[in-house]
């Protein structure tokens, strides 16, 4: 039997995710100054979008707000983050206990309403059985396939070097994980039970280089 899909979810493209993602990061400063309804201008205008855009997206997913008056902003937040599948707690594991592992292993971003790393993996024996500054334990990745499972890892993360990647991404996805996310300047995947996303730093990194000689 399959689960019903939240309201809207086979719709997104991966544009409008991108953007409905980010108009849910911004409805999240509005309560600390006290606003409790916003229309799409002034979104439009606090945060630099694009009003008509924001009415058009939220419009494709269903009902939102009131004519002349605005969205709910605490309303809009729990609608988005139930569309997003941002309403619960999602563990994630990562592979490589390196710098950028443990960054990420202690970053707000990785560790807040919807996310929460659960364990980091490494080969190397100085590292294995220690912690992350923040607590996360380091574990060696012959453990992958039982932490996974007992820890109920929905999401992978990969901060190993480009060699290792294929394989640690392939680890991750067969010890279970539904979404492997790539930070290894090397591509992975497809697995037929995971989504991947290969995030190339280096990629932005020279992308910004070139606009940076083209403007002198």
């Amino acid at each position: 039997m399959t689960s019903a899909a939240r309201p809207g979810k086979e719709r997104l493209s991966e544009a409008a995710v991108l953007r409905l993602s980010l108009l849910l990061r911004s409805l999240a400063h509005l309560p600390t100054d006290g606003v409790e309804t916003v229309s799409s201008k002034a979104l439009a205008e606090r945060f630099g979008m694009n009003a008509a855009q924001i009415r058009k997206d939220l419009a494709h997913l269903g009902e939102f707000g009131v004519r002349g008056v605005g969205y709910r902003v605490a309303d809009l937040r729990a609608r988005l983050g139930s569309i997003l599948g941002l309403d619960r707690v999602r563990v994630v594991v990562i592979v490589g206990a390196g710098h950028l592992g443990q960054a990420l292993a202690d970053s707000g971003n990785f560790n807040g309403e919807s996310f929460r790393v659960a364990a980091l993996f490494d080969v190397d024996g100085r590292k294995v059985g220690g912690r992350s500054r923040t607590g996360v334990p380091i574990l060696h990745v012959d453990e992958l396939p039982r932490s996974v499972a007992e820890l109920g890892a929905e999401i992978g993360v990969v901060t190993v070097p480009a060699g290792e990647a294929p394989r640690a991404a392939r680890a991750l996805a067969d010890a279970g994980v539904r979404g492997v996310l790539n930070f290894a300047p090397a591509t992975v995947g497809p697995f037929p039970a995971a989504t991947v996303k290969n995030v190339d730093l280096t990629l932005f990194l020279e992308s910004l280089a070139v606009h940076l000689s083209a403007a002198g």
